[in-house]
Formats: C-alpha cells, structure tokens, sequence
C-alpha cells in the first residue's frame, strides 16, 4: 500500500507527550494497535513534514464526490 491508494481501513490517533518525555502518536482500530514515540526534536520535525504535505496537498485540484 502506498500513499495514493486509497482504503476502507478505519482508524482513530491520539498524540500526546508521555510521562518518559518523547511524544506520542498512537493510531488505533480494528486493524492496528500501535504506538509511536519520538524524542521532542523528531515530533517538531515530523509536524514540519505534515506542514509541508498539507500546503501541497491544498495546490491539488480533486475530484470531490
């Protein structure tokens, strides 16, 4: 699976710093159950990446159903 193919997978995320000082994102459902934990200087870099993807994601145009 790859980032243009779409799925019927549900899923929930919860980010949230833990009590260990890393940041947590957890992805959650009936398919997974996982965990994900970066230092402070990871999540900063991973929240640019979302930045960068969600500005170009705006310049496409879709078909909206």
């Amino acid at each position: 699976m790859g980032i243009n193919t779409e799925s019927d997978t549900e899923a929930g995320l919860q980010i949230g710093p833990t009590d260990h000082g890393m940041v947590r994102l957890y992805v959650f459902g009936d398919a997974v159950d996982l965990p994900l934990d970066f230092d402070p200087d990871e999540a900063d870099e991973i929240a640019e990446e979302l930045r960068i993807a969600a500005a170009q994601a705006r310049k496409v145009k879709t078909r909206r159903k």
